[in-house]
């Protein structure tokens, strides 16, 4: 088996994976007023880490970010499943949102929604079971 020199592709991933993680972040945070959310900014995010997977070995990877995929996908589900319970406890449907404002030191006047955390259930179960897969086909040698 031949070692290639994949030096000018491992820095330009480093670069180009930081950037498209930064533009999912935007999806995220974009998602409740703009086309955007928790979905695509997973799918986003799993991309940046699979164009990584692709420059480097999944062994690589997984020492690089050390997470377990299969706990990412329950802790998304945990997230996404009790902002929907908050409705039911409050005496509302199912998935009812909730929202209020906060004075926060440096930020001021803020909006939360409990839509925000619900988006980011969606956002860790996608992540969560995209790299399942994608580990999961990459390790079947």
């Amino acid at each position: 088996m031949m070692k290639t020199n994949d030096v000018l592709l491992r820095n330009v991933t480093k670069l180009v994976a930081f950037i498209i993680f930064l533009f999912s972040l935007h999806l995220f945070f974009a998602g409740h007023y703009n086309p955007g959310g928790g979905f695509v900014a997973g799918l986003t995010t799993a991309g940046a880490i699979t164009l990584t997977l692709l420059a480097y070995d999944t062994k690589t990877v997984a020492s690089m970010l050390n997470i377990n995929t299969i706990m990412l996908t329950g802790v998304g589900l945990v997230f996404a499943l009790g902002t929907g319970m908050i409705g039911i406890f409050t005496g509302d449907p199912f998935l009812t949102h909730k929202f209020g404002h906060v004075d926060l030191p440096i930020l001021g006047d803020t909006a939360l929604h409990t839509a925000t955390l619900f988006d980011l259930g969606v956002y860790l179960v996608v992540v969560g079971v995209t790299l399942t897969i994608i580990q999961t086909i990459g390790e079947s040698d």
